[in-house]
């Protein structure tokens, strides 16, 4: 009865250690290892120990299955001896106990435990390597020699993985989902910011530049009492100098170095004309944030949207880039409303020229942006012409009514919130 016992309190020891390296196996392979590499930066030992087993993926599930495989054979065999002892060469008995032992490893030594090492990994990561290290060093002859015939195995068949492949890397696209499952984690303006930042390769400058049309520009064939007036109220901090149109353009203005100047009617055209810097161009398509670094290696900070025929199609600024990274400022241009919202009818009035970008964003539309990126284009890209006033259409679910046209292009047009469909 004594040996019974002793046997019992064996097994269940075997159990429990079979129990740990079922959890360890889990509780490492699904682990946060960044969050790993991060603490071990900081200096946490659990964290350099874990870290260091993880790099030799192998090695460590070569420790972990050894361990496991050898207490799992030796509580079969415990078992079956005990059946014996007990119930001599009895196969039904030896049957039954071979069952009930199956049960036990799968119940209490494999499935529960790798539960528990799934459910707090991130904790258990931290002390399982005190014990995986140790014994890993001291089995380190027989994890070579398997190693050596499971590498071999994997060379012959071609799919022994690189170093690198073992490594664990995220892509873009996975880093963009991580953040967006780590909101509540990260504060709301970060995360706004790391998400613009990942949607910004997928940006062009004409998706964030102004329109031609609403570029204002210095014309200087206006009277100089004019051009004075226009300098000391604008609101922009350089201007696009020109004769009558943008076809005749000159070069741009850095306003701020001349205000003073003006005010103390120091200035002439010619002077003027001295602080006229080089127009900066920039080809259609280009990516915003290549275009940002652009920005700074060339100490620019305006730049004009130029088609592969040199036609001027837009202007873009550091400004306007910054803002699709960090969100729009808090200030704006006299007579721009810069904040969109549906209005209580469930309409709003908006000028053509603005950016269908910029609608979609703050009005949850889903207009394409392949094509067209103005609400004018898009409404002329429709009909193939200029429609008439109180013309109406419908793109996907939104209704637009064209309300005035202006110079062959829509000024402004009220769109209607679509209606949500109605589950019955």
């Amino acid at each position: 009865m004594d040996e019974l016992k002793l046997s019992l309190l064996i097994l269940f020891a075997l159990l429990a250690l079979s129990a740990f390296f079922s959890m360890s196996e889990t509780a490492m392979m699904a682990s946060n290892r960044y969050r790993l590499r991060h603490l071990a930066k900081e200096g946490h030992r659990g964290a350099k120990l874990a870290v260091v087993l993880l790099d030799r993926t192998d090695r460590l599930l070569g420790t972990i299955l050894i361990g496991n495989n050898l207490i799992n054979t030796a509580a079969a065999t415990l078992v079956s001896i005990v059946t014996i002892d007990l119930f001599g060469d009895d196969s039904l008995a030896l049957g039954i106990a071979t069952l009930l032992a199956t049960f036990a490893i799968l119940v209490f030594a494999e499935i529960s435990p790798k539960i528990i090492g799934a459910a707090h990994a991130d904790r258990l990561v931290l002390i399982f390597p005190y014990v995986l290290v140790p014994f890993q060093r001291i089995i380190s002859p027989v994890i070579w020699f398997i190693n050596l015939f499971a590498n071999g195995l994997l060379s012959l068949l071609r799919l022994r993985p690189k170093q690198s492949q073992m490594q664990s890397k995220l892509t873009p696209e996975e880093l963009h989902t991580l953040v967006m499952e780590s909101r509540e984690l990260i504060p709301p303006k970060h995360a706004t910011i790391l998400l613009n930042l990942f949607e910004l390769s997928e940006v062009a400058v004409e998706d964030l530049m102004t329109p031609r049309g609403r570029i204002e520009f210095l014309d200087l064939e206006q009277p100089w009492d004019e051009v004075c007036k226009q300098i000391a109220t604008s609101h922009h901090s350089r201007l696009p100098v020109c004769k009558e149109s943008l076809d005749n353009l000159e070069g741009i203005l850095p306003i701020r170095r001349l205000v003073g100047a003006f005010e103390n009617d120091t200035v002439d055209e010619a002077i003027l004309r001295d602080h006229i810097q080089p127009p900066y161009y920039i080809p259609a398509g280009t990516p915003v944030f290549a275009q940002l670094t652009f920005f700074q290696e060339n100490r620019q900070r305006v730049g004009l949207v130029v088609d592969e025929y040199g036609e001027i199609l837009g202007l873009i600024t550091l400004e306007d880039i910054i803002e699709e990274i960090v969100g729009e400022f808090t200030t704006s241009l006299p007579g721009q409303t810069r904040r969109l919202a549906w209005d209580e009818d469930g309409t709003i009035l908006l000028e053509g020229s603005r950016s269908l970008r910029e609608i979609n964003r703050h009005l949850g539309l889903s207009f394409s942006l392949d094509g067209p990126k103005t609400l004018n284009g898009l409404i002329i890209e429709h009909f193939q012409d200029i429609p008439e006033n109180g013309v109406s259409l419908k793109v996907g679910q939104v209704a637009i009514e064209i309300v005035q046209t202006q110079d062959r292009s829509i000024k402004t047009a009220r769109l209607y919130r679509p209606v949500p469909p109605q589950i019955h």
